[in-house]
């Protein structure tokens, strides 16, 4: 007998609300990012750039999910708001730290979760892809 590893996912109303507060993450970055002032063209431009930690995947399953993950946890944008918080001379900061927040927030309200080394299509929200449904 074969024994697959667990690869649970939430559902049902802890997933609902999971996404609504994906959509609350990404408001308060947005909003936040407006209060700052910062160029619109950086936006733009970086609110995508998390994804490049995808490129991991070229590495394997299992470096690919923790590069992935290193990439959409708000460890990082938590930092980098504290450092423009209390040190001033890394204030420019605040703009990444809010983009980077935004985007977090955009990939959890549509569903794209944490990874498992499994695969890419293997996230705490659930399953991706074509094999979603089964």
């Amino acid at each position: 007998m074969t024994v697959s590893p667990d690869f649970s996912a939430v559902t049902g109303t802890p997933r609902l609300l999971l996404r609504l507060e994906g959509l609350g993450l990404a408001a308060v970055g947005i909003a936040f990012y407006a209060q700052i002032g910062a160029s619109w063209w950086l936006f733009a431009i970086l609110i995508l750039a998390p994804d490049l930690s995808m490129f991991g995947y070229l590495a394997g399953p299992r470096a690919g999910a923790a590069i992935y993950n290193a990439a959409h946890t708000l460890i990082g944008p938590a930092v980098l708001v504290l450092m423009g918080l209390l040190l001033p001379a890394t204030s420019g900061v605040l703009p990444i730290a809010m983009i980077w927040a935004a985007h977090i927030g955009v990939d959890r309200l549509l569903g794209y979760g944490l990874k498992y080394p499994a695969g890419f299509g293997f996230t705490h929200l659930g399953r991706l892809g074509r094999q979603a449904a089964t």
